[in-house]
């Protein structure tokens, strides 16, 4: 797997979210870490990155914000959409199951074509709740650096 290793910090408002810049009870985490040729991403919400606030109401418009800020940090580490391997989908609500799949293909093919013909390993559930109210879906994803 090779030694590489490498962290992507995640921010809010411009703050690194570790101790000690944000108080007790805060969840602490990185956007990413990268071992060897695996990227492991943390869940990704349509929280914004400038207030922590969520960016809309509606499951496709949630999968969109999303899966762009898969996009992003894939793109930062080298690597891209094409190359997720696994995708963990919590969605708050079975009801929303359709329209979130429905979405999640339409950004496929926009992003990530190759991954409508070749779909990554899944696995779907619907959590008690997730981190706020106010989130519908959240993607956790597993991703190669590079398919060479």
């Amino acid at each position: 797997m090779g030694g590489q290793y490498q962290q992507i910090p995640f921010y809010i408002g411009g703050v690194e979210q570790v101790v000690p810049n944000v108080p007790p009870g805060t969840p602490v985490y990185a956007s990413a870490v990268v071992a060897g040729n695996l990227a492991f991403l943390s869940g990704m919400t349509a929280q914004t990155t400038e207030d922590g606030s969520c960016t809309t109401v509606t499951v496709e418009e949630q999968v969109f914000v999303c899966l762009d800020k898969v996009r992003a940090v894939l793109e930062k580490i080298g690597s891209s959409m094409e190359n997720i391997v696994k995708t963990l989908i919590l969605l708050k609500d079975l009801q929303y199951y359709q329209q979130m799949r429905a979405a999640e293909y339409k950004y496929y093919q926009q992003y990530a074509p190759r991954l409508i013909k070749e779909p990554p390993a899944s696995t779907f559930l619907v959590p008690r709740s997730l981190a706020r109210p106010e989130f519908l879906v959240e993607f956790d994803v597993t991703a190669v650096v590079s398919r060479a």
